[in-house]
């Protein structure tokens, strides 16, 4: 299973709307108060599937301010109804983790909540494979804004979804509807695309989710790609580090094909990186030390990148050395929130 979940950010602005008409719907959908996302942030992924975790506990625990809160899906493949975690009695609409979401933002903190994931890609259960009517995706994406007051969403697309085209189109319908009616209100939705990546950068089925969305208007804020699990790498232990590098520059060459107006700057500004801290599914061969996050990040520092993640901040312990990706640590000798204490830096 590739479980390569990611996802990315900055804030936004709520603007004074000319028209007294959309005040109203304005106050009501705008952020409210909490920590503005910066423009270069460390946002890890939050598993909120896994039991008897407290956001802001964990938060505090580890220092991390914004999470990546994983993941949004559907019950059952075919419903339109947003879920955590695709738990039927946890819809979206009824405002779970709201609570928890706000005393993080308490604490200066934020969320950016994330659709998909490997296994709602998988099933057919990720909001625009499972939807057939894109209003009601967009509504859902709206609702995030007006329940949850996040102004920036991630997608995990993945799996099976990278080969949807009718579930491509969708989303990406729904996401320019939700922009533009964030818009009208004086918000800017932001949008993240998570996407499989091998050193060699996107393959056509990835690349051709973000060219689909360019096509139908989506503004895109953070192409964040996941650094690990390169399973068309074939020979012996991977160097994580340099792969890495190497799928960003690849990335950057085939967002200036897509995007021949943008500088290298805007470019290198649209990317994002999730690691997989310590041993991932392809076990001794592919391991993230610390050191070599902290060779990440020098690059991401160097290129002005706006993300980076981990996958996942619960899997920030030492305790099971050599254990192939485990939810619950890292399969590395570390301290506790080792991974998380150094990527912080990153924020600024």
């Amino acid at each position: 299973m590739r479980l390569r979940h990611s996802r990315a950010l900055t804030v936004i602005t709520a603007v004074t709307l000319a028209a007294s008409a959309w005040a109203g719907a304005a106050a009501s959908a705008a952020p409210r108060a909490g920590g503005v996302i910066p423009a270069q942030v460390y946002a890890p992924y939050f598993e909120a599937y896994m039991q008897n975790n407290s956001i802001s506990a964990v938060a505090a625990k580890s220092g991390a301010k914004y999470l990546t809160l994983a993941f949004i899906q559907t019950a059952q493949k075919g419903s339109c109804t947003a879920t955590w975690n695709g738990d039927a009695a946890q819809p979206v609409s009824g405002g779970h983790y709201l609570a928890e979401i706000n005393a993080l933002r308490a604490t200066g903190g934020n969320v950016i909540p994330s659709f998909g994931g490997a296994g709602a890609d998988g099933t057919g259960t990720e909001i625009a494979d499972s939807c057939p009517d894109v209003s009601k995706i967009a509504a859902v994406y709206e609702s995030l804004v007006r329940i949850y007051h996040v102004t920036r969403l991630d997608m995990d697309v993945e799996g099976r979804s990278l080969n949807d085209t009718a579930g491509i189109t969708r989303r990406n319908r729904a996401i320019a509807m939700a922009q533009a009616w964030a818009a009208t209100r004086g918000i800017n939705l932001q949008v993240d695309f998570t996407i499989p990546v091998e050193p060699y950068g996107l393959d056509p089925n990835g690349l051709n989710v973000l060219s689909n969305a360019i096509a139908h208007g989506v503004h895109i804020d953070v192409v964040n790609i996941m650094v690990f699990d390169y399973y068309e790498t074939h020979e012996g232990r991977v160097d994580m580090p340099a792969a890495a590098e190497s799928a960003a520059l690849n990335l950057h060459n085939q967002l200036a094909g897509i995007l021949p107006s943008d500088t290298a700057g805007e470019l290198w500004r649209m990317e994002g990186m999730t690691l997989l801290p310590g041993v991932d599914d392809r076990g001794r061969i592919e391991t993230t030390w610390l050191s070599g996050a902290a060779t990440i990040m020098r690059f991401a520092q160097r290129e002005h990148m706006s993300l980076l993640s981990i996958w996942a901040i619960q899997r920030d312990h030492g305790g099971c050395p050599g254990v192939a990706d485990s939810n619950i640590c890292s399969g590395v000798r570390q301290s506790d929130w080792a991974f998380s204490h150094l990527l912080e830096g990153f924020t600024a």
